[in-house]
């Protein structure tokens, strides 16, 4: 029931992925035997394609040992992760260290080629990010990568990667019925240079589910980090009240499909032109029931008119894809990790 998207060339994915940054440490302890445990039930679920980072703490090395533990499940698997380096080393940035990068998570997944890698850079007044791409694609060319695609671009510097001619097949970016940025100017720029979008922050990180529906605003500290990221996210878009009234459209169709809020979310953005596949960050399988039931739900026009007529209503963002994040002294960008990839541990 899971639906697949192809790439060509006989690469295909699960149309939903399973992200890693849940497991990084930030949301709570993990139970590594657990979570390789949880991985084989969201493969012999059919969600098989896998989303990590450089810069997420052990996650690699999880995927690896999963891949070591069940090797009848491991050809299954695709993997995607992201080539991310600090923000102190980006004007260090040359073919030792990006290959260097590489070959760590090479070793860590323990494969002879990643399927995937996403490339990230972030500070573009630090211009060596189209010469880094190129050095991606000469370990491409190699057989170390096996496409190459970016994460968190705006379109003018994505524009400048493709005009260099770096072959870029998929950008990962934050894509929501809150967060409508990428529809301002991506979503036509990728459908016109044939690259595909892999979406997170699909479910706000939880916020997108009945546990939220009719509760009030939170305030004060809260719970993890996505949590955090995404009710920023709310108050662009026009604040609690309006997420509350979406919530209550969500929950409507939910209940007229027999599933949850954060199936519908996600269906409806599958459902988007030009996207691949939704990312689903899940700490354990509680979850994988609703998620088995995606490929048969199809939202009809009462459905996706009750929708726009709340979304109609956003404020915000109104930005290109991830400026807000970019601004490291604005609201979005304080919040974000920037020392992350650890290049000196290998």
């Amino acid at each position: 029931m899971i639906p697949r998207f192809d790439f060509g060339a006989g690469y295909s994915i699960s149309r939903l992925i399973k992200g890693g940054w849940h497991l990084a440490g930030d949301h709570g302890v993990i139970e590594p035997k657990q979570a390789i445990e949880d991985m084989a039930r969201f493969v012999e679920a059919g969600i098989t394609t896998f989303d990590c980072a450089d810069i997420y703490t052990g996650v690699e090395q999880l995927i690896g040992d999963f891949r070591r533990a069940h090797p009848s499940l491991a050809p299954r698997v695709q993997i995607h992760t992201k080539f991310v380096p600090d923000l102190s080393e980006l004007g260090s940035v040359d073919r030792s260290y990006v290959e260097r990068v590489i070959d760590r998570s090479l070793q860590r997944l323990g494969v002879e080629r990643l399927d995937m890698v996403q490339f990230h850079w972030w500070d573009f007044s630090v211009a060596r990010y189209v010469e880094t791409a190129s050095e991606l694609d000469r370990l491409r060319q190699a057989g170390k990568i096996g496409r190459l695609a970016v994460t968190n671009f705006d379109t003018d510097h994505l524009q400048e990667m493709t005009s260099a001619g770096v072959p870029i097949v998929a950008h990962q970016l934050q894509y929501s019925l809150v967060d409508d940025r990428p529809g301002i100017r991506m979503v036509d720029f990728c459908r016109e240079h044939g690259i595909e979008l892999l979406c997170y922050g699909t479910v706000l990180g939880g916020f997108m589910s009945e546990r939220w529906l009719h509760r009030p605003e939170p305030r004060g500290t809260i719970q993890n980090r996505s949590l955090v990221k995404y009710k920023l996210i709310i108050d662009d878009f026009g604040g609690w009240d309006l997420f509350q009234e979406l919530l209550q459209v969500l929950a409507t169709a939910a209940a007229k499909h027999g599933t949850d809020i954060a199936t519908i979310a996600s269906r409806a953005m599958l459902d988007r032109p030009q996207v691949a596949a939704v990312i689903v960050g899940a700490t354990n399988t509680s979850h994988l029931q609703a998620h088995e039931q995606i490929g048969s739900i199809e939202l009809d026009a009462e459905d996706l008119g009750a929708i726009a007529a709340v979304t109609d209503y956003r404020r915000g963002p109104r930005d290109d894809v991830y400026v807000l994040e970019r601004d490291r002294t604005g609201r979005h960008g304080q919040i974000m990790k920037y020392q992350l990839s650890g290049t000196g541990n290998t």
